[in-house]
């Protein structure tokens, strides 16, 4: 299935300047065109589903320090709010908690949440513990230098903003796989 992500504009590098009134089509797992949204809609609208976003569409931002976020701190679970609080926990606070394997896991989902609610579309590994590399290899996000820039053909990985930088939705492989709440969501049709 197609859709459009109409947006406010598309920077389709990272350093780029946004093209105001563009929007950007995606086919499955690659995006299958960007360009002014009147224009795609003309081409594509009678196929697609459209998505309205209240923001500027980016390849998304990258983790330089991934591995150490999802390697050298636990993420708590919310049900842990009480004894360990919410923020990532390290040092000796860390050393104190005993890890296993299966914490090691679940703290690096909650972790990759934590990165996809920022836009984050690539991290910097390597990842040496098995259950977090397993986390990150699920989830989508990709371990390169930087996101690809949004172009016919690339993988569909990208966030949109809000004007005041907050992150509405991160899409990877064509896939929403976050959803901010209550920030001028947008709208399917």
């Amino acid at each position: 299935m197609l859709t459009i992500h109409r947006v406010h504009g598309v920077r389709r590098a990272h350093d780029g300047a946004p093209d105001p009134g563009h929007a950007v089509v995606v086919s499955g797992d690659r995006i299958e065109a960007v360009g002014p949204y009147e224009e795609l809609h003309e081409r594509y609208g009678d196929r697609a589903r459209v998505r309205d976003w209240n923001g500027v569409l980016t390849p998304g931002r990258h983790e330089p320090d991934g591995a150490a976020l999802l390697e050298t701190a636990y993420h708590p679970d919310p049900r842990e709010a009480d004894d360990l609080g919410t923020a990532p926990l390290t040092g000796d606070a860390l050393t104190a908690l005993g890890m296993t394997d299966t914490r090691w896991g679940a703290s690096a989902r909650r972790g990759i949440q934590r990165l996809l609610s920022t836009g984050t579309t690539s991290l910097a590994g390597p990842f040496t513990r098995p259950a977090v590399r397993t986390a990150v290899a699920r989830s989508g996000l990709r371990a390169h230098p930087a996101p690809d820039p949004l172009a016919p053909g690339a993988p569909a990985d990208f966030a949109v903003f809000a004007e005041d930088g907050g992150c509405l939705v991160t899409v990877l492989g064509g896939r929403l796989v976050y959803r901010g709440r209550g920030r001028g969501q947008g709208q399917g049709r």
